[in-house]
């Protein structure tokens, strides 16, 4: 192993992990999610290189945490206390963020159901989105309708015309 690589990868999978920590944190909590969500996503995943150089760099401590099954335990500890997060979701039942759930029926509801709910009209809904440059039939459509004809995703869609709507 490189002397650099062997010299900071502990130190990077200490400092990544504390940002991730930290976000983690944040975002259970709610504080600025948006802040937080990509920070943590990203750099979770930049964690990954550091932690593979760390693991290389104490490869012996690892093999003899395997040998006296000291590691299998906590992978089997980890595993079990992780199984009922992601469990609902392989076995296809309903679960996850209600946020994503909510927006995902606004775009398939029509502009005169989806009016009250965004503060507005449908009128006022649909002069919003032919001002954006969207062609629009009828306060019947749905966004997901409108959308797909202006070839773009409804979710898109969706948020531009609550940000206009925000600005009015």
């Amino acid at each position: 192993m490189h002397p650099l690589f062997k010299r900071y990868a502990t130190p990077l999978t200490t400092g990544l992990f504390l940002v991730s920590m930290i976000s983690g944190i944040a975002l259970f909590f709610h504080w600025a999610p948006s802040a937080f969500h990509g920070m943590h996503e990203w750099l979770s995943i930049a964690l990954l290189v550091p932690f593979a150089l760390h693991v290389w760099k104490n490869w012996r401590g690892l093999v003899n945490y395997l040998r006296n099954r000291t590691l299998f335990v906590a992978l089997a500890a980890s595993l079990v206390v992780a199984v009922p997060f992601a469990a609902p979701a392989i076995m296809g039942q309903s679960g996850g963020n209600p946020a994503f759930k909510a927006v995902g029926l606004m775009t398939q509801a029509s502009l005169t159901e989806i009016a009250p709910i965004l503060g507005s009209t449908p009128d006022g809904l649909m002069k919003t989105l032919s001002d954006q440059g969207h062609s629009v039939a009828s306060a019947d459509q749905t966004l997901a309708a409108i959308a797909t004809g202006s070839g773009i995703d409804a979710n898109r869609l969706l948020f531009a015309v609550i940000q206009q709507l925000e600005k009015r």
